[in-house]
């Protein structure tokens, strides 16, 4: 089913206040997954233009008199905006405030500058000594890079991703999604997690920090420890997996599929399915089907080439051999597999109207997550906040 918003927030992290200031995208979606499990989230903006993304498009969608960016609908949902300027001396009581209400403050400037912004960790500490800190930079805070500027596809390449995804004939290609930012983003709401938890003992919060370079490190996985245990330097793999064999794209009669034949039992179960004998010398092991990786992919292919997608998938299901198709987003988001996870979110836009929005992966056996707000225009909550934070509204913001 379309998970909808609830009435009032019911997750884990009821309670819980989280300071906005980053832009773009990793320290947004950190924010915004903090607000799925519950928290309240404010997103701090530049005024006139606001994040980044506000202007990444198209698509964009006409929303009243002006239009809002899908990327910005994103990674924006379950916030509310406060437009106003870190460096106006005249907002700086609104500013203290802010970090006074939070929790977690998130950022994602380069080093150095919330220290210019007079709101370096030692203020910050004055101000709020339970606050959690959570900055996220591109190439991290110490080291020869530490002052360049890091977007995504720049920390796919600088941080070995692409070295390892496309072919021969394609060369390095970046994943389809800003898979940097986002990782970036899961391994902060790890270290925010933590450091709420230590809260509880000490009464105190601390910095967080991560990067892109180290979200990218962070994921390499059995390619890092190719090279760092046995000193071998993974290549490109392309569709196919670098060390399991048959394990990748093949192509059926009509639409291409994956097999992953991921241990022995499987093989011996995937191989007559393929016309080939369990017991072939060639093949009777990963590292033999791996050595003789061409000859292998020829016949599966041949064999799979006469068969419907469909016909496979529901005989491999039977064997018990792992595969799926390869499907475009249309297909995925109208899947009943989606639907029954509630992995579509449904905001209800004071411009746009009703919209649908990638949900949360996660479930818990008694919190309920929700996608809370929709995602704000630019400055829409400023008044009520200053209100509330202030006890008055500026006569510029009326």
């Amino acid at each position: 089913m379309t998970q909808t918003q609830p009435a009032g927030p019911v997750g884990p992290l009821a309670g819980v206040h989280v300071l906005d200031l980053a832009r773009v995208l990793a320290g947004p979606y950190a924010a915004m997954l903090l607000g799925d499990l519950g928290a309240e989230v404010i997103k701090l903006e530049r005024p006139g233009a606001g994040d980044d993304t506000r202007q990444w498009g198209p698509p964009f969608m006409q929303a009243g008199d002006g239009a809002e960016s899908t990327y910005y609908l994103s990674v924006n949902r379950g916030k509310r905006s406060v437009a106003i300027d870190l460096k106006d001396p005249g907002e700086r009581d609104l500013v203290e405030a802010l970090v006074r209400w939070a929790d977690v403050l998130i950022e994602n400037f380069r080093p150095g500058v919330m220290d210019r912004l007079g709101l370096g960790d030692d203020r910050l500490a004055e101000l709020n000594p339970r606050l959690v800190r959570l900055a996220i930079s591109g190439f991290g805070e110490r080291g020869p890079d530490s002052d360049r500027v890091g977007y995504d596809q720049i920390l796919q390449a600088e941080g070995g991703l692409m070295s390892l995804t496309g072919t021969a004939v394609s060369r390095a290609v970046k994943v389809g999604v800003p898979v940097a930012d986002v990782s970036a983003a899961l391994f902060g709401v790890i270290g925010v997690l933590g450091a709420l938890v230590e809260r509880e003992r000490s009464g105190l919060g601390q910095r967080v920090s991560t990067s892109l370079l180290a979200s990218q490190i962070g994921i390499h996985t059995f390619q890092g420890a190719r090279y760092l245990v046995a000193g071998e330097v993974p290549g490109l793999s392309g569709n196919h997996h670098p060390t399991v064999a048959p394990y990748g794209v093949f192509d059926a009669a009509d639409a291409p599929l994956v097999i992953a034949v991921g241990n022995e039992d499987i093989w011996r179960r995937f191989a007559p399915l393929a016309g080939l004998d369990p017991a072939d010398s060639r093949f009777a092991t990963n590292a033999l089907r791996l050595g003789n990786i061409a000859e292998l992919h020829k016949i599966i292919n041949a064999t799979l080439a006469r068969r419907t997608i469909a016909d496979l998938l529901g005989q491999f299901h039977q064997a018990g051999v792992p595969a799926g198709e390869l499907k475009t987003l249309d297909r995925v988001y109208e899947s009943e597999q989606a639907r029954a996870e509630g992995l579509v979110w449904e905001v209800e836009h004071p411009q746009l109207g009703r919209i649908r929005l990638p949900g949360n992966p996660v479930h818990y056996g008694r919190s309920v997550l929700s996608p809370g707000l929709p995602p704000p225009a630019l400055g829409e909550h400023t008044d009520e906040l200053r209100a509330a934070l202030l006890g008055h509204v500026q006569a510029d913001d009326r």
